[in-house]
């Protein structure tokens, strides 16, 4: 079965290369007409380039639809512009990947609090914006797919990174209400962990690596996670061709007596309350107090 994107209107954020612009390709060789966003700075975030409009150039050529944008997500104004124009070019928009995203990598003890604001706002506040500024479109066409780019230094930490792993389980965490508040709408909300060779890790791969990281192997994982049948809520990882997904677990609560309800009682429980048996996917917060609840209520039976 052939996944088609025909009569569907896409942003794609930080297009102007990389995984970006693999995604603005593709989803345009699919049919969808594609806005392509992109400030065109450096990896910092800073400078400006024409580099938007050098992927609408490539999707004009093979015969596609699309518009160039150069606003910034970091601004509210800019991206309910690009959505009003948008639509009022081809009528809605029915896709957004958030994508847009800089480096300042440094230990936290030499991280000033401006290379940590300013990593935390493009990409959690920007991705926060872009979808603020298609939310209620999406709801009244009642359809949307969105997809929301974490990482692996996110979800599991990596060195030097604390400004850009914040920001990056911050929005898999923006995923995980959004999928509720978008459920009756028909919007379907993911997350992406791409591993891919672009100018934000060129001097982080060896050569060897580098090569095998193409963006283009990423295409798959983050059209599906936006097509028609996409699932809600999922967290997947893709690089090299490989993909795999993750969850965020908790354990089933480990009830103390009073006489245990002290510090000293919980450094003595630490095993059992850590230990990873009977680990669930929870599909909300309210299901941390319920098991709790339940919990209490089969100690209370015994």
């Amino acid at each position: 079965m052939t996944i088609s994107f025909e009569g569907r209107v896409a942003i794609v954020t930080g297009a102007g290369g990389g995984l970006g612009r693999d995604y603005a390709l593709e989803l345009a060789r699919r049919g969808a007409r594609v806005v392509v966003n992109d400030l065109g700075g450096t990896r910092d975030g800073t400078g400006h380039s024409d580099a938007a409009l050098k992927v609408v150039q490539e999707i004009e050529e093979m015969g596609g639809q699309a518009m160039a944008n150069g606003g910034s997500v970091t601004e509210i104004e800019q991206m309910v512009e690009m959505v009003a124009r948008a639509k009022e070019k081809w009528g809605g928009v029915h896709i957004l990947i958030n994508n847009a995203g800089i480096l300042r990598d440094k230990s936290f003890a030499k991280m000033d609090a401006a290379d940590f604001e300013t990593v935390v706002k493009v990409h959690l506040t920007g991705s926060a914006f872009a979808t603020k500024a298609v939310w209620d479109t999406m709801r009244e066409q009642g359809y949307g797919r969105i997809l929301m780019t974490s990482s692996s230094t996110g979800l599991f930490g990596n060195f030097g990174q604390t400004n850009y792993g914040g920001a990056k389980l911050g929005v898999a965490g923006m995923t995980k209400t959004l999928y509720l508040e978008g459920a009756k709408y028909n919007i379907r909300v993911n997350t992406l962990a791409p591993v891919a060779a672009t100018r934000l890790t060129e001097d982080i791969f060896p050569e060897a690596a580098f090569a095998a990281f193409s963006p283009e192997k990423v295409v798959p994982a983050a059209l599906y996670l936006v097509s028609e049948d996409a699932p809600s809520n999922a967290i997947v990882g893709a690089g090299g061709g490989a993909f795999h997904c993750s969850w965020v677990t908790m354990n089933p609560p480990v009830v103390l007596s009073e006489e245990e309800q002290t510090l000293e009682g919980f450094a003595a429980a630490w095993d059992r309350i850590s230990d990873r048996t009977g680990d669930f996917v929870p599909q909300s917060g309210g299901e941390q107090s319920a098991v709790i609840l339940n919990a209490l209520a089969a100690t209370l039976k015994a």
